[in-house]
């Protein structure tokens, strides 16, 4: 079996293998209103339909958006995508904002959070239900956490380097191989993106009104801003986006049939605390099922392997049928300090470490060994720039220090760096290693140090959310678009409510019918 070394070597020999990287974008932005809270208002109605708009959506809340950009192959395509749909927004927010963090601004109580609305087809309803659900199940504070979703993919020139000619089955199995290589390596390494940016060390006192089991001991700045004073990344602590009732699950991610086997009897597996919810009690749904997880894409994970779907497909069929596409990267806060939530040096890391993840030899893991690993992960976002922080290497007993450990990696990936700038002919990504590399030598640097600063010294979250969100706007707003027009925005806006109300004159089914044909399979 090829090193590392030797792989890189091997794709280097081709400049389309490293040049040609598939990227996509998706960051959440939560509304909100002058004053600083929560936005109370509708999805804007000139951002057309959030069930069929292409560009912008809607998450968890009527007032949590969701950016979506196709993809790119160019970085300066996909930033410029990213910011004309923000630019774009903006001209049908009114007197709103975006929220610039990835924890909540103040919110008053879980009745303040109105579920997202996507009309009444069966497709939309059930998106609603879906949602319905996640409320009852963990509360809707959970939910409005907002996060950057990077989408990642190698293009046919990389797999052809690596593999050599192939029959299209092996080409497939390999393909998913290796991006299962990528996902283990990232579940061992990847506590290296909450370390440089992790912004989300500190929370909104309201937040923590609710999170009552929490185990940490918070010191409180002004205005019912509490923090950890070494935390990176809290949207990822057990405060956050995660789920305790899936620590049942026990999925793997050694092959692509472990992994879907795992998914799908996920869905299959009966909740008795959930099932005391009720799903239709007095003629109203209160969950899709009373199952662990309502539909596959309950499962929280900071990365996913994915498919693009058929109609009517599950994620997990997906994945049978085709095999590994891409994958989904979800551990990524809001950067507060871009307009778009996300910045160059930040996408040429992940090109870096995602490219070095799957070129670096990955041995199989047990659920043991997960644990470990998952272990590491929950230090960083609490501790992560505790100088004297140590993490273990697997379960082996034996521990490193993030400096050591992060040297080592940025040793390796600066020979990732190398063979990227000499194939598109610039020195971009020894930059960035350079400037991260600082980062990982000095904690004061990183994103979540930069942003205790500024909220102890403006007194509160509350205060530099406010001040962010006042600087993006004005950002956006005096900007030219660069990739698509105010025209092309307002077509897609009117013909995604056309879209909508097609579909909502198709159905044919009732809803209860809908729904017994969708989740036929679970019975």
């Amino acid at each position: 079996m090829m090193d590392f070394s030797q792989r890189l070597q091997q794709l280097a020999a081709n400049p389309d293998a490293l040049t040609r990287i598939g990227r996509g974008l998706e960051r959440e932005a939560l509304r909100i209103a002058p004053q600083g809270k929560l936005s109370s208002a509708y999805h804007p109605a000139g951002l057309g339909s959030a069930l069929t708009n292409k560009w912008v959506t809607t998450d968890y809340a009527e007032s949590l958006l969701e950016f979506i950009t196709p993809v790119s192959r160019d970085i300066g395509d996909l930033l410029s995508q990213l910011s004309d749909i923000h630019q774009f927004t903006y001209t049908q927010l009114g007197d709103e904002k975006l929220w610039p963090m990835s924890m909540p601004c103040f919110v008053g109580s879980e009745d303040d959070i109105v579920l997202a609305q996507y009309g009444s087809s069966n497709s939309g309803q059930m998106k609603t239900l879906y949602r319905q659900g996640l409320k009852n199940r963990y509360g809707s504070m959970m939910q409005v956490i907002s996060g950057v979703h990077f989408n990642f993919s190698f293009p046919d020139e990389f797999w052809e380097q690596l593999f050599g000619e192939q029959s299209q089955a092996e080409r497939q199995a390999s393909v998913s191989d290796a991006y299962f290589g990528l996902i283990r390596n990232y579940y061992r390494f990847g506590w290296l993106i909450p370390y440089l940016f992790g912004a989300s060390p500190a929370l909104c006192g309201s937040f923590i009104k609710e999170s009552t089991d929490t185990q940490q001991e918070f010191k409180k700045t002004g205005c019912g801003t509490y923090f950890l004073p070494n935390a990176t990344a809290l949207r990822l602590s057990d405060l956050g986006y995660t789920n305790n009732a899936q620590s049942v699950l026990k999925i793997g991610f050694n092959s692509i049939e472990q992994y879907v086997d795992g998914l799908q009897k996920a869905i299959r597996t009966p909740s008795a605390e959930f099932a005391d919810i009720g799903v239709k009690v007095d003629g109203e749904y209160r969950q899709l099922n009373s199952n662990v997880l309502q539909i596959e894409n309950e499962l929280y994970a900071p990365i996913r392997p994915k498919r693009v779907a058929r109609d009517g497909e599950k994620p997990s069929e997906a994945l049978s049928r085709g095999g590994v596409e891409y994958i989904e990267v979800r551990s990524l806060d809001v950067n507060p300090f871009s307009p778009i939530g996300i910045t160059e040096q930040q996408v040429r890391f992940l090109d870096l470490f995602l490219t070095w993840a799957v070129l670096t030899p990955s041995a199989v893991m047990d659920d043991a060994e997960l644990e470990c690993w998952r272990d590491n992960w929950n230090r960083v976002v609490v501790d992560g720039r505790n100088p004297d922080l140590m993490l273990k290497i697997g379960c082996n007993g034996e521990r490193l220090s993030v400096q050591a450990w992060g040297q080592r990696v940025f040793a390796e990936l600066e020979e990732v760096a190398i063979a990227m700038d000499k194939a598109a002919g610039n020195d971009s990504y020894q930059q960035t290693c350079r400037e991260l590399l600082e980062w990982i030598n000095n904690p004061e640097l990183t994103l979540s140090a930069q942003m205790l600063k500024l909220i102890e010294a403006q007194e509160g979250i509350g205060n530099v959310g406010a001040s962010l969100a006042q600087q993006h706007a004005e950002q956006l707003q005096q900007r030219s678009y660069a990739f698509y027009s105010q025209q092309e925005f307002e077509q897609e806006a009117a013909a995604s409510i056309e879209k909508q109300k097609a579909i909502e004159e198709s159905d044919t089914q009732s809803l209860d019918a809908f729904l017994s044909d969708y989740f036929a399979d679970l019975k």
